[in-house]
């Protein structure tokens, strides 16, 4: 299973990609919105979630959810974010920051309903 994973901090993104990895996944690191949508156009069928940073600069993951959603209508998707939010539509999972990586697997399995 592929992962699109978009956040601006360079660390989180990391710490993500080698936990994730280690845990069986194969995960697509960007931090920039754009990148990442370019990317997901190019093969949308590849990618088997995609989690996201509320707050990215040019565009805000709900919008980036929306957009990737316009190719994959059904494509599931997690909004990570340091201020309380409630995503506007109920097939979006959330994840409030700071979390532990454990708890972002638990919720990628919650969300894929598949354990890895």
């Amino acid at each position: 299973m592929r992962l699109l994973i978009i956040d601006d901090e360079p660390a989180l993104l990391e710490l993500l990609r080698r936990y994730l990895m280690r845990l069986g996944y194969d995960v697509e690191t960007f931090a920039a919105a754009e990148d990442a949508l370019a990317r997901f156009e190019a093969e949308p069928a590849a990618f088997s979630m995609a989690i996201t940073d509320l707050s990215l600069p040019g565009m805000n993951g709900e919008d980036l959810i929306r957009k990737l959603r316009e190719r994959r209508p059904r494509l599931p998707a997690i909004i990570t974010s340091g201020y309380p939010y409630q995503p506007r539509s109920a097939d979006i999972g959330f994840l409030q920051k700071p979390f532990l990586p454990q708890a972002m697997a638990e919720k990628i399995k919650e969300a894929l309903k598949d354990p890895v």
